[in-house]
């Protein structure tokens, strides 16, 4: 189990390193890396190669955002295969609806919690 924790760390800290070599040694805006991830996990988990990963390191490769991209492309791989070409607009609604519809829960009560604004001034 050690050594199931230990991949996890290790797979999304390397994750978590490109991203920041990303923002560091390029103009590239932190926006466009974190699209440029989802659609790199997107890719990967179409063309089937970000799941060993995952098999791999767990909670390491989904976590990140590329995580977000496979859970995208394998939703919508599912759904194809059951539903036909239908899938291919509502297998990635699918496979996302509970993260997504944590993080609008989530987001709520943190807003009626904290009082928003700029600490600028």
């Amino acid at each position: 189990m050690f050594m199931d924790f230990l991949w996890a760390f290790l797979i999304g800290g390397a994750i978590c390193l490109i991203g920041q070599l990303l923002i560091d040694l390029t103009k590239l805006t932190p926006a466009r890396i974190l699209v440029a991830f989802v659609v790199l996990g997107v890719f990967l988990g179409g063309v089937g190669l970000y799941k060993p990963l995952v098999e791999f390191a767990g909670a390491g490769a989904t976590v990140p955002l590329t995580g977000f991209g496979y859970l995208l492309a394998d939703g919508v791989r599912k759904a194809v295969t059951e539903k036909g070409l239908l899938g291919i607009f509502t297998g990635g609604f699918t496979a996302a609806a509970a993260g997504m519809a944590s993080v609008v829960v989530f987001s709520l009560i943190v807003a009626v919690l904290f009082k928003p604004g700029d600490r600028m001034s």
